[in-house]
């Protein structure tokens, strides 16, 4: 495998290439079209949605050169005299495009200072500069150069899209994957396709021959096992409440990430029903699972306590941030099950 990061290899390099960001290439490639270009664009949503990779495209799409593209990293250029630097700098015309583009990337690490001297260069732009600031804490950014912005927002990507990007990479590479296995690799990556494909070639790394299985991400990944998965989601389904305790347990005592499990545990969840209430969207997501995973998932709305099952997916959802504050990580879970399953407490 090639030794180059796959997230760089894998860049998008042109808006057809962009995945889960529609809303924000329909609007550049618009305002390409149209040809509405304004002085100061601000890129803003979670780490590793494609804000750089959209900017650099954005760029050479205005036909900005690599002479005339500059990048900065606000978090360790965040003082006065840089933007002074950067101020004095603009005046000058490009070398060889019609517009000299500044990517400023972590623009909320910029200090006060620093926010002042940039606001002086917003207000007032020479004809020649584009400014594409990119973030992920746009609420730290002060109002005065949010509002001489055009805000475009990155949106986190759903799995599916993770998936695709993941398979793509993949069959690129020569490789195959287990379709259990992709979808444990997007939901590591927690809405980043930097992540993702981090995480993908981490797991290339570690495994012999070019067929990638779910075992092998579970390994090298720490992810907890989908045996755990599928006990505690059968303990709920039987309204089995020590078994559900159990299973905490057990995932709690392997030193699983309760928050990654839990996660897998919702997404299962959600398919089963899914295949219950909207058939067709079930059955379109679930397509690539083995019939042994999809028999499962299907018995378990048929279950004694499957009445429960919705009430306890919005628990989990409740339960998940909390995971991480508590003091005991699986006592938010543990209390969360009592007060579902246990009869008694709800007398």
């Amino acid at each position: 495998m090639d030794q180059l990061a796959l997230y760089r290899k894998y860049r998008p390099a042109t808006f057809a290439e962009v995945v889960g960001q529609n809303q924000v290439v329909t609007v550049l490639e618009g305002a390409l079209k149209q040809g509405q270009i304004v002085h100061a664009y601000l890129f803003a949503g979670p780490r590793g949605t494609g804000k750089t990779s959209v900017a650099r495209i954005f760029a050479r799409e205005l036909g900005t050169t690599q002479n005339d593209l500059y990048e900065i990293d606000a978090a360790s250029n965040r003082g006065i005299d840089e933007i002074r630097e950067l101020r004095e700098a603009v005046r000058t015309l490009p070398f060889e495009s019609k517009y000299k583009v500044y990517i400023v990337d972590e623009a909320h690490m910029l200090t006060r200072e620093a926010f002042n001297a940039l606001l002086k260069t917003l207000e007032e732009p020479p004809d020649h500069v584009i400014f594409i600031l990119a973030t992920t804490e746009i609420h730290k950014l002060p109002e005065t150069i949010i509002s001489r912005c055009q805000t475009l927002v990155f949106r986190q990507p759903p799995p599916e899209a993770l998936m695709e990007v993941l398979k793509r990479v993949v069959k690129a590479e020569g490789w195959k994957v287990e379709e259990e296995a992709v979808a444990l690799l997007a939901l590591l990556a927690d809405g980043s396709f930097r992540d993702a494909l981090g995480v993908l070639q981490l797991v290339m790394s570690a495994t012999r021959g070019k067929v990638i299985g779910l075992s092998t991400v579970e390994q090298v990944t720490g992810a907890p096992r989908h045996r755990l998965v599928e006990l505690f989601l059968a303990a709920a389904a039987a309204g089995n409440l020590e078994q559900l305790l159990g299973s905490v347990r057990q995932a709690a005592a392997a030193n699983h990430d309760l928050k990654i499990w839990l996660k897998l545990i919702m997404r299962q969840l959600r398919l089963a029903l899914l295949l219950k209430f909207a058939p067709v969207l079930g059955r379109e997501l679930t397509a690539g699972l083995p019939a042994a995973e999809l028999e499962f998932l299907t018995g378990l709305t048929r279950a004694p306590a499957a009445a429960k099952l919705v009430t306890l997916l919005r628990e989990l959802l409740l339960v998940y941030d909390e995971l991480g504050r508590a003091t005991l990580p699986e006592l938010p879970l543990e209390l969360a099950l009592i007060k579902l399953f246990d009869q008694e407490s709800i007398r």
